[in-house]
């Protein structure tokens, strides 16, 4: 992996060749859905993992490992990005709760950390009965819920016009 750095910003490179969002964001390998939504600091797009249709991450565009190393102007944005992105969440699958969670390891590694904000239906508990929290986002990792790429980039558009429409309406 390479890394390119941005002088002051912090001791995290800026972008870094072979982290997965990192590659992503620019470009260097496909981003099913496209980017949904963008911030200064902060993008949006639907999550590639199992985590179902309609669960989005929410990523820095700069490459950090650690929430403790955000610098104030990305944690500043954060909050209220999460909110909105779980309202859009919330208004286009009508959820029962929208789980957030942070989870960022690759191979036992701290990696680029990402904001998952997962849409979790009754069907999803039905499904796995008695189980709520990380035990049922376990669960529905392990079950494959992955949707196809045709599924995501038709809830990314529709995420995309849900953004948009809560950004007119301020």
């Amino acid at each position: 992996m390479s890394a390119e750095r941005i002088p002051g910003s912090s001791s995290e490179p800026a972008d870094l060749v072979g982290c997965v969002p990192c590659d992503m964001m620019r470009g260097r390998v496909p981003l099913p859905g496209g980017q949904i939504h963008a911030t200064p600091r902060w993008l949006v797009m639907h999550v590639l993992g199992t985590f179902g249709l309609g669960a989005l991450a929410v990523v820095p565009r700069r490459h950090v490992v650690h929430v403790a190393d955000l610098v104030d102007e990305e944690a500043a944005e954060l909050g209220g990005l999460l909110s909105e992105a779980a309202a859009v969440v919330t208004a286009l699958t009508e959820p029962v709760q929208v789980y957030t969670c942070q989870w960022s390891h690759t191979h036992g590694e701290a990696a680029h950390i990402h904001f998952i904000l997962q849409p979790i239906r009754r069907s999803d508990m039905e499904r796995h009965p008695g189980r709520l929290g990380p035990v049922l986002q376990s669960a529905m990792f392990t079950a494959e819920n992955k949707p196809g790429p045709a599924e995501v980039a038709a809830f990314a558009e529709l995420a995309r016009t849900a953004f948009a429409q809560r950004r007119t309406a301020r």
